[in-house]
C-alpha cells in the first residue's frame, strides 16, 4: 500500500508536467539581433512629446513623419527637390550641426545637445525660416524597423527644439531609414556616421 501511495503522486506530477509541456506558446515578432523588437519611448530626452505638425499633401497620416514627393504607388522621393512647402531647401546652412545617435537609440546624447541648441538659436533669430529634420539609420535591422527608428530620431530632435523655444509648427520631419547613408561600408565607423539626424534649413523664396 505504501508503494501505491508513493506511485500515485509521482504519476500525477508526471501527467501535470506533460500537459504543461503540450501547451502551445504563441511567439511574438522575431527580434533583430542586438536590437529591441520595438522602439518604445524611453523618456531619455527629458521632454514630453509636442505632437506632430501639419502634414503636407502626400504625407502619411498614420505616422508622425511627413513624407514629401509622394508617388502614385505610395512611395516617395526627395532626390533633387529644391523646394519644400513652397520654400527653398538650404542643406549647407546647418550641415555642421548633424546629430549622431548611439546604436538602436533615438535619445539625444548630452554630447550632441549643443548642436540642437545652436540650431534653435538660428531659427529663433530669423522667424521667416522653417526646418526639415531628416532621420537616418545604419544598415542593420529590417527596412521597416529602420524607417520607424529614423522617425523617432527626427521626432526627438523636433521635441527638443520645441522645448528650446522653436514653434513645432515650423518643423517638419522625414525618415529615410537606411536608404540614404552618409558613408558607405559595413563596419562600425560607417554605421556611426549613418545613425544621424540632419537639419535642412527652409528659406522663403525671394520675392
Amino acid at each position: 500500500m505504501k508503494r501505491i501511495g508513493l506511485i500515485l503522486p509521482v504519476a500525477l506530477c508526471i501527467f501535470a508536467l506533460g500537459m504543461t509541456g503540450c501547451k502551445r506558446t504563441l511567439k511574438g515578432p522575431t527580434p533583430i539581433p542586438g536590437q529591441r523588437a520595438q522602439v518604445p519611448r524611453t523618456g531619455d530626452e527629458g521632454f514630453p512629446p509636442v505632437g506632430r505638425g501639419p502634414v503636407v499633401p502626400g504625407g502619411d497620416d498614420a505616422s508622425r513623419t511627413t513624407r514629401i514627393g509622394a508617388n502614385p504607388d505610395g512611395t516617395f522621393s526627395a532626390t533633387g527637390l529644391e523646394e519644400f512647402e513652397g520654400m527653398l531647401k538650404d542643406p549647407a546652412a546647418l550641415a555642421n550641426y548633424t546629430v549622431y545617435f548611439d546604436f538602436d537609440r533615438f535619445n539625444v546624447k548630452a554630447s550632441e545637445r549643443s548642436k540642437v541648441e545652436a540650431v534653435a538659436a538660428q531659427l529663433k533669430g530669423d522667424m521667416a525660416n522653417k526646418l526639415l529634420i531628416e532621420g537616418h539609420c545604419d544598415s542593420r535591422g529590417t527596412e521597416e524597423y529602420n524607417r520607424s527608428l529614423g522617425e523617432r530620431r527626427a521626432q526627438s530632435l523636433r521635441e527638443m527644439l520645441a522645448h528650446l523655444g522653436v514653434g513645432p509648427e515650423r518643423i517638419r520631419t522625414l525618415s529615410y531609414g537606411e536608404d540614404k547613408p552618409a558613408v558607405q561600408g559595413e563596419n562600425e565607423e560607417a554605421w556611426a556616421k549613418n545613425r544621424r539626424g540632419e537639419f535642412i534649413l527652409l528659406r522663403p523664396k525671394p520675392q
